[in-house]
């Protein structure tokens, strides 16, 4: 019996000992990491425990469709099947008169939208001729722009025309943006004569003339100096605190 009050009391000073040792002790390094060095298994607190990052890393966020989440299921299979039929006319007639004179109001707008954005614009004009036969159609000079800049933008000038009388017919007047572009156009096209049509008609449209289609036309003009000098004199009138370039004569072919 001695003896096991002895041992105890041997232990019981030992650990005092051994508690007053660890408090005085600075502990200067602890042997298990506290943050692993794995990144897999590393936790930040502000990054989300699903994994998803809080910044764009650059990647591709998903198919190159500007707002798919915002297309109806129909309008993503009308602008599909008008894509794979467009090079047969009678099965394209066919699936139109099936499918896409079915769509709603919002549908049929998107779906024309979509497809003036990746260029489909054969497409989008038979879209657009579709929206104009509807019995809730009303004359739009936005629905009018936008085609007539994404055809003007793949130079095909002569929907741009057929399209220009027809917003006419209906009392709309374009902008001073789609003046620009369609002017650009014919200039890219090689017919300047086209070009100063559109800009005699943008001199009679009711709302303030701007200096964007002055200046796209200066510019594309330069191989025709006698057109050009009539715009000039037009834009020093209009904007007389403007400063225009004149390029040297040579390019004329003048010394």
């Amino acid at each position: 019996m001695a003896s096991r009050a002895f041992s105890r009391s041997k232990v019981s000073i030992l650990a005092s000992g051994l508690f007053r040792v660890l408090d005085r002790t600075t502990i200067k390094e602890f042997p298990f990491p506290v943050k692993s060095k794995i990144p897999a298994f590393e936790v930040d607190s502000w990054k989300p425990l699903s994994g998803f990052r809080l910044y764009h890393d650059g990647r591709p966020r998903g198919p190159l469709w500007r707002g798919k989440k915002l297309i109806g299921k129909e309008a993503l299979f009308v602008i599909l099947g008008m894509k794979r039929f467009k090079d047969d006319e009678e099965k394209l007639d066919k699936f139109i008169k099936n499918h896409v004179t079915r769509l709603l109001k919002l549908d049929m707008i998107a779906v024309l939208t979509e497809l003036e954005r990746q260029e489909e614009v054969t497409l989008a004009l038979k879209m657009f001729r579709v929206i104009r036969n509807q019995d809730w159609y009303k004359p739009d000079v936005f629905l009018y722009k936008d085609l007539i800049m994404a055809l003007a933008k793949c130079k095909k000038m002569d929907d741009v025309m057929e399209l220009w009388e027809r917003m006419r017919e209906e009392n709309l007047f374009p902008d001073s943006q789609t003046y620009a572009e369609v002017i650009r156009g014919f200039l890219s096209s090689g017919s300047p004569a086209d070009a100063m049509n559109i800009y005699e008609d943008m001199k009679k449209s009711p709302d303030p003339p701007e200096e964007q289609p002055f200046r796209i036309l200066l510019k594309g003009l330069l191989p025709h100096p006698l057109l050009r000098n009539k715009v000039k004199q037009d834009f020093e009138e209009l904007f007389p605190e403007k400063h225009m370039y004149d390029p040297p004569e040579e390019i004329f072919g003048v010394r």
